[in-house]
């Protein structure tokens, strides 16, 4: 039994804690395993040095005990969104709060978003990540709760997924935004199969219900790559960075593993949704519900315009559930003076115009039935950029999957040159740098002919493969591989490091081309007149032209460059690049 004395200092400290907002915030990044950039930061609570409650868990489950969890966490809530440290509209800020807040009467959603208006943030930068200190008792007044705040633009997480039924539970009845994988189900996933199985499920369901996953709790390099793999969308741990009061940086390290086992499309015809974009018609978020009723009516076309505030969209009006809220008897006089902000849809789909079509398609038909035809808002840098129907989108990835169906080389499945010439004219329109590598193997006449045609063709399949994870490492998720035909292929890249990235092509094909000789040692081969040349086998040679958006580029010009380049790497014997800058 405590002494009284003792319960009493402790509480009096408790009580000094709060009034006195003794408690500060520190932010953990959360890195999206695509890119390797900081998606956004959670927000972690720690209490005064040298106190009893200097440890978080301490400090909540005093309150907890005293009935104080309402008061604590409304004051971690507040310190949170006064230190962010977000730094651009796109990342968000990820608050915790215990699910038996939900059902505290002072839980108003008014108190954060004054805070947030404070602070120059909105509530599309916030996640409310709902923790389980006790599990909900009651998910119909939870979900009537959280669809007030999804209707304002927050968006939610389910903390500590995989830890137990409750919070499956909560998944299934709460529909979250974010799913946060627990620690215990992260560890040392490279090494247990049972656990990679489990984390397959989830990235399958996450797939179909358009969730993001975030894998909690990564400490070991091998974990990160794993995770990568296995296509979950975020990550978060100490290997990538501690809770701070500071912004964070990805090392170039991690970077590297995330570029070079993320899931890429490799070199098949990826589109970005951007390329599928049309103008639509925005109006401000005070605009009347009469103002848009008037447009509607006279654009008769029209099936839906975005609400935008400064530019960047914010809600989806479409125009058959706009008519709906006006079908009623009074519906009219009740709405027609409100602004349009209060009934539009505040969580439409919104993607960045670099995204790849195929994803959006997913993101797009595993919405609710009454969303499924919902205009799907597509952004630049934030900002507003127009609109695609899910009909335009279904439309352009069956037309280009008939396409590298018609045209795709039948032994690497890569593209051919219609599909490369398309994506050299391509760069050369956006008027960006980017780079082309030419790649060619040497002596693959004399492999053929001693070894045979089916061994030339795996050789050639392993070229591809090779080309392929290369890009993976070094390049960018844009990127692209084509097969020109035979034992020629083209690389085009918008990586920063060119050269390295032709020095990990040869050193991979070097690594492994070995395994293609049966066991024999090769001392010399011949040439194509009969020659003997000493070298141990096939080689690949590579010209790398770095094209910059500065120069008259044309396919011409890049092909001729290419050609002298490759001139100059047949003379050589053994693997090698030559490059020119036009």
């Amino acid at each position: 039994m405590m002494d009284m004395s003792v319960q009493t200092e402790e509480w009096a400290e408790f009580n000094k804690l709060l009034e006195e907002q003794l408690i500060y915030a520190v932010y953990q990044p959360i890195i999206s395993l695509q890119n390797g950039q900081v998606m956004g930061y959670e927000a972690l609570t720690r209490g005064p040095a040298e106190s009893p409650f200097q440890s978080p868990l301490a400090m909540f489950q005093y309150a907890e005990k005293q009935g104080e969890l309402y008061r604590l966490e409304r004051l971690a809530r507040e310190k949170a969104i006064q230190g962010n440290i977000l730094e651009h509209p796109q990342q968000l800020l990820f608050i915790n709060l215990s699910s038996q807040v939900l059902h505290d009467p002072g839980f108003v959603p008014g108190k954060t978003l004054e805070a947030l208006q404070k602070y120059g943030l909105s509530p599309r930068n916030v996640v409310f990540e709902i923790t389980e200190r006790s599990s909900i008792e009651d998910f119909s007044l939870a979900q009537k709760i959280l669809a007030h705040y999804r209707a304002q633009g927050y968006r939610i997480a389910i903390d500590d997924a995989g830890a137990g039924y409750s919070s499956l539970q909560a998944i299934a009845e709460l529909q979250p935004d974010f799913i946060k994988i627990d620690r215990s189900l992260i560890e040392n996933i490279h090494l247990n199969k049972i656990k990679e199985y489990i984390l397959e499920t989830f990235v399958t369901f996450a797939q179909k219900m358009n969730i993001s996953l975030i894998a909690e709790g990564i400490e070991r390099v091998e974990e990160l790559a794993k995770l990568t793999q296995m296509g979950v969308h975020y990550a978060q741990g100490y290997l990538l960075g501690r809770p701070s009061q500071t912004t964070a940086t990805v090392l170039d390290a991690h970077k590297m593993i995330i570029w070079q086992y993320r899931r890429v499309e490799g070199g098949s015809m990826t589109w970005r949704i951007g390329d599928l974009k049309t103008p639509v018609h925005v109006f401000e978020k005070r605009t009347l519900i009469s103002e848009v009723a008037d447009f509607f009516k006279k654009n008769q076309e029209a099936i839906g315009v975005v609400i935008v505030h400064q530019e960047r969209p914010v809600g989806l009006v479409m125009r058959d559930r706009f008519f709906q809220h006006l079908a009623g008897q009074y519906a009219y006089s009740l709405y027609w003076n409100r602004t349009i902000d209060s009934i539009m849809d505040a969580s439409p789909l919104i993607v960045d115009e670099e995204t790849a079509v195929e994803l959006v398609s997913q993101q797009a038909t595993s919405r609710a039935i009454h969303h499924l035809y919902d205009l799907v808002i597509i952004t630049s840098q934030g900002k507003m950029a127009g609109t695609a129907s899910i009909r335009t989108i279904l439309e352009s990835i069956t037309n280009v999957q008939m396409e590298s169906a018609r045209v795709a080389n039948p032994l690497t499945g890569l593209p051919g040159n219609r599909q490369i010439n398309r994506e050299i004219n391509r760069r050369l329109i956006e008027c960006r740098p980017f780079h082309v590598v030419y790649a060619d193997l040497d002596h693959f006449k004399w492999y053929n002919d001693r070894f045979g045609f089916q061994k030339g063709d795996g050789m050639i399949q392993y070229t591809a493969d090779v080309l392929q994870q290369a890009i993976a490492f070094y390049g960018t998720p844009h990127d692209f591989v084509g097969h020109v035909g035979g034992d020629d292929f083209i690389a085009i890249s918008t990586t920063l490091s060119p050269k390295l990235l032709c020095e990990e092509m040869i050193r991979r094909f070097d690594s492994g081309v070995g395994m293609f000789y049966d066991g024999q040692e090769i001392e010399q081969v011949w040439d194509r007149s009969g020659n003997p040349v000493p070298i141990h086998g096939v080689t690949l040679s590579l010209s790398l032209v770095m094209c910059s958006c500065d120069s008259a580029a044309s396919i011409e010009l890049i092909s001729q460059t290419a050609a002298q380049l490759k001139k100059k790497a047949k003379a050589y014997h053994g693997s090698v690049y030559f490059y020119q800058k036009i």
